[in-house]
């Protein structure tokens, strides 16, 4: 019998998916959802996907705010607050709602959480949640002459407790309050508890509820991947209060060596499994390409001998095309290269065809020593948002040995008509590349 579309669409998405099923099985991800998360119409199928993940293996702890609820109860109360650089000040009355809408919240959480997600894709799943006082805080103190009150930061994660029940199997859930030594309360920002449990951790991802699909450009076009310093010139923009606090927050993280970053909507049902388990992804990542001895920049003229030595090796073998040093001074503009103690030890180009919106990914090159840490999806990925920038619509390679590698990250075999006519007319025939080409 003839299989349907949508039996064709389930496979094909199901075979995409299994190398991050794999990749992730084992790993720890801090995922932070906010107040308007859990009032949003999608918070039981997030629920669900948050308890597919446990199930598949990934070391979970949820984070959760509770902005929205604190406010209604407020409202309802007849308290009025305010709020300084993004913070709540938080007095006696105030801390009344917090700790109302807090717990109330948690509850929610943990009955959803519980054995039987009835009427849900996970229904009989028995997923185990323990919370508590795994986070230390201290008052954020006196800004600008405002007393912030009960509002504070967090001062340090019971790192050693929370893995020893990841360890065990249990979803550890965080709250946005934190308590001091003495035994005070403090109201947190969720966005800072998730950031500093994700460090702690050593979290493989920081994963991020917003209201919005992910971060925007100034003309309203998603952001697909960001650099730390793409973000904090991003930063420089006007923004809502929410995306500010998601992008100290993704910076945060990254300083503090968490290498992605996910900002996914909850006003987008699936956003969080599309965003893990697609090649494409479905929000922002900001990953960081930056450590205290290794950066992914774009080329100059001074790393042509850098390049050059880099590529030589496999020019001889006949892996890739020769260049001349005259050709790659002239396309060096088109490089992106990651240098690691003044060594290039990676390169990749982008050479766009706009009449035909697309590009080729030419001269992917890792230093043999360096094949290890994701290198070569970094520069991927570079490639791609340059590509994304430009509005081209896909990128093409031509390779004789690679081809899985291209494959494997969503390339499919094309044919050579297919190529922009310039490029057919430079084919190198008795080389014979073959050709593959991927969807932006």
């Amino acid at each position: 019998m003839e299989m349907d579309k949508f039996g064709e669409n389930y496979i094909r998405f199901f075979r995409q998916s299994s190398p991050y099923i794999h990749a992730h099985r084992g790993r720890t991800f801090v995922i932070m959802l906010p107040g308007e998360g859990l009032a949003s119409e999608h918070f039981s199928n997030i629920i669900s996907d948050i308890a597919l993940l446990s199930s598949l293996g990934v070391r979970l702890v949820l984070v959760h705010g509770a902005r929205t609820q604190i406010n209604e109860r407020l409202k309802t109360r007849e308290i009025s607050t305010s709020f300084h650089q993004g913070y709540r000040i938080t007095d006696k009355d105030s801390l009344t709602a917090v700790i109302d809408a807090v717990a109330s919240q948690r509850v929610k959480l943990e009955g959803q959480l519980s054995m039987g997600l009835v009427n849900s894709p996970m229904h009989g799943a028995r997923i185990r949640v323990i919370s508590g006082n795994f986070v230390t805080a201290r008052p954020f103190g006196v800004v600008d002459g405002i007393d912030f009150q009960n509002t504070g930061e967090v001062r340090r994660i019971d790192r050693k407790a929370i893995n020893n029940l990841l360890d065990d199997g249990y979803l550890v859930l965080l709250s946005c309050m934190g308590y001091s030594p003495t035994g005070q309360v403090f109201n947190l920002l969720a966005e800072d508890v998730a950031t500093q449990s994700a460090i702690a951790l050593g979290a493989e991802k920081l994963i991020m509820f917003s209201s919005e699909v992910g971060l925007k450009n100034s003309d309203g076009e998603l952001i697909r991947t960001m650099r730390p310093s793409e973000v904090l010139e991003h930063l420089r923009q006007p923004h809502s209060s929410e995306e500010m606090r998601l992008m100290n927050a993704s910076l945060t993280a990254c300083n503090g060596g968490i290498l992605r970053t996910h900002i996914v909507s909850h006003r987008e049902d699936g956003a969080l499994l599309a965003e893990l388990f697609t090649r494409k992804g479905h929000g922002t990542l900001i990953t960081q390409d930056v450590t205290a001895y290794e950066q992914m920049r774009s080329a100059t003229i001074e790393d042509v001998g850098g390049i050059l030595k880099l590529i030589s090796p496999l020019e001889e073998k006949g892996v890739l095309v020769r260049r001349s040093r005259k050709q790659l001074e002239r396309d060096i503009h088109l490089f992106t290269v990651i240098v690691r103690d003044g060594m290039i030890i990676g390169c990749a180009s982008l050479y766009p065809y706009p009449d035909e919106q697309c590009a080729e990914l030419a001269c992917l090159v890792v230093h043999p020593d360096y094949r290890s840490g994701n290198r070569g999806d970094r520069l991927l990925d570079d490639i791609e948002s340059q590509a994304r920038r430009q509005k081209l619509d896909s990128l093409f390679v031509l390779t004789t040995r690679t081809a899985h590698w291209f494959v494997e990250r969503g390339f499919s075999e094309s044919k050579i008509r297919e190529l922009p006519a310039e490029k057919q007319q430079a084919y190198n025939r008795p080389r014979n590349a073959k050709v593959f080409r991927k969807s932006l």
